[in-house]
């Protein structure tokens, strides 16, 4: 008769599953079903060890798993700052694991299922508000290429994908746990009809898109030639457009009516801006067409990371600056407040750039604005190009608007307000520019999401905190969680022995 693996075996095997799973599904090219299976290995091992044990065999998964993205990161932040972010991340989701365990091990399955969405949806949320590089790594952009799984971001934000995420794998552990078979089967019947609804929510969302949509048929042009990445002086820059420029002219003919270049074009001061203006403006009315073009704005002691429009009618229309910068490489620039928004006979557009689209808020607030497409020129870094333009994409299914966005070292991207990809295709390895066009619609929904914002992670922050504070304030035995949970029976101490005089 073989005998059972010991603890030490089991619990190396889930560690290495899990961080597997968590290496393949997140990151830069996330396998989006196995985001959904990570973490359930650590799960189900954390009540059969020690609470200690069950914390380090978490948090060593998920760091594993996020070295995914070791490389990339060390290109837009310092070593040591890549590796205290690894570590600080793997220790909190050890923290919530261990939050888990303690339900579990006193047989509280609905709250053992619960505790660690609501914890880390409630991290993410608080990290998002409080770091420069807002929800970039949040855990809901691994799903980008499953639709059904984002729609009901147009009701809780991004933060609800996370939720459902670790509520599926929780409820898988704490149903496979040695609970009383009755809370089992109430808990799987519960997370069942939670999970029916949010898919069934997400086909109705899908099936009800709005037929006969104003739309606007979009040119999205980038090239990532050395030549055209990068340009020093106006001289420089004023070659590059003209590159550009000859690139839309051979596109006419065929109906586009408006053109969406990158950010970063190059540099524009007062003494040429002139110049830019009357050559853009030219183009528009030679191509019967607007164009949208990112540039770096220098004026005085001021430098701006900006967007120009043009009307083949009335020349340059308007601008924006960019809100949020890229620290390090775009700490010479003057970030900016305001949005830009404009309306035209097939509705109203915004504008933003590139790292905007980190920040649901400015998004949701172009919601408010009522614009059924934005428009967004943005430069990437090659590896993260799938990942970046898809954090844009899920604006729009959040705040109910079309997105076409054009990146340089990236991919030029259209999409409608249910996330639906209308044209897509990477500007690196193929010819020098590269081009993409999409009859975008441009519709407005004002979804839940951007009338009533972030909600629902505050709903989870005192949804977690709220029994944790409880429990301990009721609770004398609270600290009892720390004891392994197992099948086997409970060992007691022997009575003291007295001896009584005869």
């Amino acid at each position: 008769m073989g005998s059972k693996p010991s603890t030490t075996v089991l619990a190396t095997v889930c560690l290495s599953f899990s961080a597997a799973l968590f290496f393949l599904g997140t990151g830069l090219t996330p396998i989006w079903g196995l985001t959904w299976l990570a973490p359930i290995p650590v799960l189900w091992i954390a009540a059969r060890v020690r609470a200690g044990e069950a914390f380090l065999i978490a948090a060593f998964a998920h760091a594993l798993g996020g070295l995914n993205e070791w490389s990339y990161s060390r290109t837009v932040l310092p070593t040591g700052i890549v590796a205290s972010i690894l570590l600080g991340v793997a220790c909190l989701f050890g923290l919530g694991v261990l939050l888990f365990r303690m339900y579990l091990v006193r047989e509280r399955l609905w709250q053992a299922a619960l505790v660690l969405p609501a914890f880390w949806v409630s991290i993410e949320y608080l990290a998002s508000v409080s770091s420069i590089h807002g929800t970039f790594g949040n855990l809901g952009y691994s799903q980008m290429n499953f639709l059904p799984a984002i729609q009901i971001t147009s009701i809780t934000g991004i933060w609800g994908i996370s939720f459902c995420i670790f509520l599926f794998a929780g409820a898988i552990a704490a149903v496979l746990s040695s609970a009383p078979g009755l809370q089992r089967t109430a808990l799987a019947v519960g997370v069942v009809v939670f999970f029916v609804a949010v898919f069934g929510f997400a086909a109705w969302r899908l099936a009800t898109i709005p037929k006969n949509s104003p739309a606007l048929k979009v040119a999205l042009v980038a090239s990532s030639s050395p030549d055209d990445i990068f340009a020093s002086t106006p001289a420089q820059a004023q070659a590059i457009f003209e590159r550009y420029a000859e690139q839309m002219r051979r596109m006419d003919g065929m109906g586009v009516q408006l053109f969406l270049l990158p950010e970063h074009m190059g540099p524009v001061t007062d003494s040429s801006l002139a110049e830019a203006d009357a050559r853009f403006a030219q183009l528009a009315r030679q191509t019967g067409a607007y164009i949208v073009i990112g540039i770096d704005r220098i004026t005085g002691a001021i430098s701006r990371n900006q967007q120009r429009l043009y009307s083949p009618t009335a020349g340059f229309v308007t601008a924006y600056n960019k809100h949020h910068l890229l620290p390090r490489f775009e700490d010479q620039f003057t970030p900016d407040t305001k949005r830009s928004a404009v309306a035209n006979s097939s509705g109203r557009w915004g504008l933003e750039i590139c790292k905007d689209l980190d920040f649901p808020r400015l998004s949701r607030e172009y919601s408010q604005d009522g614009i059924g497409l934005l428009l967004v020129s943005a430069m990437d870094f090659v590896e993260d190009g799938w990942l970046h333009g898809r954090m844009a994409v899920l604006r729009g299914v959040e705040s109910g608007f079309s997105i076409a966005r054009s990146a340089k070292l990236g991919i030029l991207t259209a999409t409608d307000d249910r996330g639906h990809i209308l044209a897509e295709r990477e500007t690196i390895g193929g010819p020098a520019f590269a081009t993409a066009i999409a009859v975008v619609p441009v519709r407005h929904e004002l979804t839940i999401y951007s009338r009533w914002g972030d909600w629902f992670p505050w709903l989870c922050l005192v949804g977690f905190l709220a029994p944790l504070l409880l429990a301990r304030k009721a609770s004398p035995a609270y600290n009892n969680y720390l004891r392994p949970h197992t099948d086997e029976p409970k060992v007691f101490a022997p009575a003291e022995e007295v001896k009584v005089k005869e």
